[in-house]
């Protein structure tokens, strides 16, 4: 099998591949890349700002046909596509406006005679590798601001998004990025690891599980190369309270399988009161019950999209048969499909015990998993029982009582009374094994930046 290929995931079929690249072309791309970033950097950022905003245009004249490119690799519905396509549209649009302004010098009081400013000036050539399950919004989120700041981008995407990967670099540089400033990588993990210790990269950015990021950022250490890493999560949905709770039961489900479960930040583990844990259970079987396989370029009603690939959904599978076979429950769905197609029927977990190795496993998929409290002080201490720390939420009537919770989650994103505030603006990153660095937002944009003393002494 191709290695880098365009696999409908609901069919196995295979419908495009693309070369791996060789040794040679990788030093190409290299020398382009910095020579893309001595001419970039030379412009004026209100030039490259301009550009990064004609992206954002671009996104939303070919919307459609973006949209089928992704739902087409990795499974996703059209509906869900085309949101993305939006929503990198603006992280573009908003970057393309607020970027000159977040990068701009300031001066700093100085106890030596002088002007002192801080500038935030480009590194150099970056490299992105970034998973499948978002193929543009993760992309969007780490080159837009990046690009603005005047770094040039070496991109390895996964290797089922080789299509939206070129296609990206063509709108980038339609819209005016410079040849060589965004390339799609099809490079091996050997490639990778030499680019990562080329003298010609200043920094990388990974968005992927816990293994990648181990490595690569062992491999960016040992190069002494600055790295950001958002990892998994096993983000806990808190709910102390609702008078409502059928309607709490949809919005976790509804979260829950958005993307087929495929979200690191989704609320992976729902944490409920026990007044109300029986009805919300309860909820989550009938929303579970009779659901069927659809096509994702044609979804309708009471269908489900198939995960990104066959192994994936296989994977799926076998973490919820393992926790399963450690004493949890499966209340509905969990029915892996026959034959080539990745669909795996949404399922309800119950009664995973804390001792098991199932408890402190991500399932990347849409398995909602329900424990039991009696009170807030368990059910804190069970969300911060976890080795991850992406983003978390706390729901109640009271929001004084929801805010008292999640104000000690650690995590990088609390939230309260919302599962996850996402845009362009709001920052996005965790804390112990989901990672470090920040994307997104006002200080998305400083992680690659040079921020350079600027002296003048009097």
């Amino acid at each position: 099998m191709a290695k880098y290929r365009v696999q409908n995931p609901a069919t196995g079929d295979i419908t495009e591949t693309f070369e791996s690249a060789t040794d040679d072309q990788v030093e190409q791309q290299l020398t382009a890349a910095e020579s893309a970033y001595r001419e970039w950097r030379g412009q004026s950022v209100q030039h490259r700002a301009g550009v990064v905003r004609r992206v954002a245009g671009l996104f939303t004249e070919r919307r459609a046909e973006l949209a089928r490119i992704i739902s087409t690799e990795m499974g996703k519905s059209i509906e869900a596509a085309l949101e993305e396509v939006d929503f990198a549209a603006s992280i573009f649009d908003y970057y393309g406006v607020h970027g000159p302004g977040l990068i701009a010098g300031y001066e700093i009081p100085s106890s030596v005679p002088g002007k002192a400013v801080v500038e935030q000036l480009p590194l150099g050539v970056l490299l992105g590798v970034m998973p499948w399950n978002f193929p543009y919004y993760q992309v969007a989120r780490f080159a837009a601001p990046n690009l603005v700041l005047g770094n040039s981008i070496l991109l390895k995407h996964a290797d089922i998004c080789p299509r939206s990967n070129v296609v990206m670099q063509e709108i980038l540089e339609e819209a005016g990025v410079p040849a060589g400033g965004y390339q799609a990588l099809f490079t091996s993990h050997a490639q990778i690891a030499a680019i990562i210790g080329d003298p010609r990269v200043q920094g990388i950015s990974l968005t992927g599980s816990e293994a990648a990021g181990a490595i690569i950022g062992a491999q960016a250490g040992a190069a002494l190369k600055k790295c950001v890493l958002e990892l998994g999560g096993i983000d806990a949905m808190v709910v102390l309270g609702s008078d409502d709770v059928a309607g709490i039961a949809q919005t976790a489900w509804e979260n829950r399988t958005y993307n087929c479960g495929q979200v690191c930040n989704s609320n992976k583990r729902l944490i409920v009161m026990n007044d109300i844990y029986d009805d919300f259970v309860a909820e989550l079987v009938r929303l579970a019950d009779g659901l069927k396989p659809g096509d994702q370029l044609n979804l309708e009603a009471g269908e489900y999209t198939p995960l990104s690939t066959r192994a994936a959904a296989e994977t799926v599978d076998a973490q919820v048969r393992r926790a399963v076979s450690e004493g949890a429950r499966l209340l509905a769905g969990g029915v892996l499909s026959d034959g080539p197609g990745a669909y795996y029927s949404p399922a309800v977990l119950v009664d995973v015990p804390r001792d098991s190795a199932s408890y402190r496993e991500e399932i990347f998929g849409p398995v909602a998993i329900v424990y039991r409290v009696h009170s807030d002080e368990e059910a804190l201490e069970l969300a911060n029982d976890c080795p991850m720390g992406l983003g978390g939420s706390v729901f109640s009537t009271d929001t004084a009582r929801a805010a008292r919770v999640a104000s000690k989650l650690e995590v990088g994103m609390a939230h309260v009374n919302i599962i996850a505030a996402e845009g362009a603006d709001i920052p996005f990153g965790g804390v112990k094994r989901s990672g470090f660095g920040r994307e997104m937002g006002p200080v998305g944009i400083g992680e690659f930046a040079n921020k350079r003393l600027y002296f003048v002494a009097e």
